[in-house]
């Protein structure tokens, strides 16, 4: 194990991937590349659904938001990340961590929650498909929208603030690469049991509760394509589905593992490669999903090249 330079009186001590130095050096240039291509993809997403006018429906507000979060959510993590790989320094100030601490949580939260309006959203689409632009108008996809960001916001301010408050008794090595709850609820000096329940119960709204939602909305738009028994059908519920549904795979498949899990196990590098795989890659998969696997964002990314071209053209 390699030796962290603590110097820093009063800073968190970020453990991280300090047991694996030679981890250390692959993992800082996948992490690195891995947050441009977020940076770069999930950019292309929101000014693509901006500046096309065919993308100005209810399913494209949605991803634009997801890009967003996503975009900020891995700003939240990788820079410090990055940091901590590359050089002996292994710490970040009580104010940085606090700011991450709050930020990520906020922003993975409203991704919880958006993910299941996203769900609603594809079920109106495939169920009510002649209903779908009076279901869907945007006084409600705005009020959807608001209401995922305003969960995410109350449970961190709930859950944050009560974590922060936590006296540590001078404890600050934090064994994970990021200040999040359940890592920072372990340096708590005091009988943790009621902050373990209420992070288990705010789990369990945050996480099973939207998951649930979308289980539902999956198993009726599967039943309504099911009644039609045609092949036809299919195609286009999975072309319409498909990409969302890969996504809460990733998505839920990662962050329930470590959210849901015993706290005893969570220290344990897996709980650490598991959190990389939803703060860092997730979002770095996710435009790259709905740019492959969707018809409408490759074509307006062609009708803007287009576009692009003909002025150049016409200013030469």
């Amino acid at each position: 194990m390699t030796t962290i330079n603590d110097s820093l009186a009063g800073d968190f001590i970020l453990v991280g991937f300090s047991d694996y130095p030679q981890l250390e050096k692959i993992l800082f240039v996948a992490v690195l590349i891995s947050y441009l291509l977020t940076l770069l993809g999930n950019t292309a997403i929101i000014l693509i659904s901006c500046l096309d006018p065919m993308l100005h429906t209810p399913m494209y507000y949605f991803l634009t938001h997801l890009s967003f979060v996503d975009l900020c959510f891995t700003t939240s993590i990788a820079p410090q990340l990055l940091w901590n790989l590359h050089g002996p320094y292994k710490t970040i100030s009580p104010t940085g961590c606090a700011i991450q601490l709050y930020a990520s949580l906020a922003l993975g939260s409203t991704e919880c929650v958006l993910l299941a309006v996203m769900a609603f959203d594809r079920y109106a689409a495939v169920c009510r498909p002649l209903h779908y632009a009076t279901v869907m108008h945007s006084r409600l996809c705005q009020s959807l929208v608001g209401m995922a960001w305003l969960s995410g916001v109350g449970n961190t301010l709930i859950q944050g603030t009560i974590t922060l408050r936590l006296p540590r008794c001078g404890n600050r090595r934090i064994y994970h690469f990021i200040c999040e709850v359940p890592a920072m609820v372990k340096l708590a000096c005091v009988n943790i049991h009621a902050n373990e329940v209420q992070l288990f119960m705010a789990s369990l709204v945050l996480l099973l509760l939207p998951l649930t939602l979308i289980l539902i909305s999956y198993g009726c738009i599967a039943q309504a394509v099911m009644r039609i028994r045609s092949a036809q059908a299919w195609r286009k519920a999975l072309g319409t589905c498909g990409s969302h549904l890969l996504v809460v795979t990733l998505f839920y498949g990662t962050i329930t593992a470590v959210y849901i899990q015993p706290n005893s196990s969570y220290a344990h590098s897996q709980g650490k490669f598991i959190t990389l795989l939803y703060t860092v890659v997730t979002p770095t998969l996710n435009p790259l999903i709905y740019t492959l696997r969707n018809k409408d964002v490759k074509g307006a990314l062609k009708r803007l090249l287009q576009k692009d071209r003909a002025q150049q053209s016409e200013k030469l």
